[in-house]
């Protein structure tokens, strides 16, 4: 396993992509104030380059590779958020780049991947063994492989979502008691985790995943990495089989009970970022909010972060959110 990354590489991450990322608002709704009785403090990654967070984790390993890596290309494996993110940033380095999409990934995910020049392979999610693709490939062609989650330099770009929420919940007069952070593979709140360690240690931090995909929070409450019991594909962004050994390595000692939410309140979330927040969130990006409306956690009278991660939404699933609600 590689070294860890800590919270000093998290902060310089930060530092390294401030001038190529979007530092996404840190919003308020008093609509969802009132309704939970809690000050909800909304991360809206939607607005970041590519529509995700992983635009972030993506260029911080990016911008760290050398003359030599960058001209024999980079290599992932994504359902989309991931590989749009590195396509992007490595079509902004001039650099190649090989995605292995899943052949099930929302199109529209698929075609902005293929749009900024990347090359796609598909596969079969529930048969091929998707790291094994990349590092194979890698292997054959020399070309770097950059994973969605098992990466310091990827965890460490990702912890800048957190590192921004810190710093604009101050300016606003605010310290968060929690933050609830989107997880799949676990790079996200690895990336979180260190953030608040060193910027915002009160704040306690949970999990959010889909019902029958909360392997981080079954792995968390066993004490060792278990796999996910498989389900619904509806938050295609989080369904990874198994938390990292690195993200978990650095989740473990670090993060609350991990929570998760059902499809129906899913779409009950995306609606209402729609209809009340004005925000297209996907369906992996809104379990956090879910798990707010839902009532997952008592936030009455806390100070509580919400990252809204993507809003890459299949337009047949958003259309399904909205018309049980309109």
């Amino acid at each position: 396993m590689q070294t860890l990354p800590t919270h000093d590489d998290v902060a310089a991450a930060a530092r390294r992509l401030a001038p190529h990322v979007v530092h996404t608002p840190l919003l308020r709704s008093p609509a969802l104030d009132a309704l939970t009785g809690g000050t909800i403090l909304l991360k809206a990654e939607p607005l970041q380059r590519t529509g995700s967070f992983k635009f972030r984790g993506a260029t911080n390993a990016v911008l760290q590779l050398s003359q030599a890596q960058r001209g024999a290309g980079v290599v992932t494996h994504s359902s989309g958020n991931h590989g749009q993110a590195l396509a992007c940033a490595a079509a902004s380095a001039g650099v190649a780049a090989t995605i292995f999409m899943p052949s099930d990934a929302p199109s529209i995910k698929v075609e902005s991947t293929r749009g900024w020049g990347a090359a796609i392979r598909p596969f079969d999610r529930l048969v091929a063994d998707r790291d094994k693709l990349g590092a194979d490939f890698a292997a054959e062609t020399g070309a770097t492989l950059i994973p969605p989650f098992e990466h310091p330099h990827v965890i460490a770009g990702q912890g800048s979502v957190a590192m921004e929420m810190i710093h604009d919940a101050r300016a606003m007069g605010l310290s968060m008691d929690t933050l609830l952070v989107c997880t799949g593979g676990g790079g996200l709140i690895a990336g979180c985790a260190l953030a608040v360690e060193g910027a915002s240690p009160s704040t306690k931090i949970h999990s959010v995943e889909p019902a029958d995909w909360d392997d981080t929070a079954r792995s968390l409450a066993a004490g060792s990495r278990l796999q996910a019991t498989g389900g619904s594909l509806l938050c295609d962004a989080l369904l990874s089989k198994m938390p990292g050994l690195m993200t978990f390595a650095i989740n473990q000692p670090r993060l609350g009970i991990g929570l998760s939410v059902t499809d129906d309140e899913v779409l009950a979330a995306i609606a209402f970022a729609f209809l009340r927040l004005k925000l297209v969130v996907e369906p992996g990006g809104a379990v956090c909010l879910a798990a707010i409306l839902a009532g997952k956690l008592d936030v009455r009278g806390q100070i509580v972060g919400c990252v809204l991660s993507g809003g890459n939404v299949d337009p047949a699933i958003f259309s399904r959110a909205l018309s049980a609600r309109i």
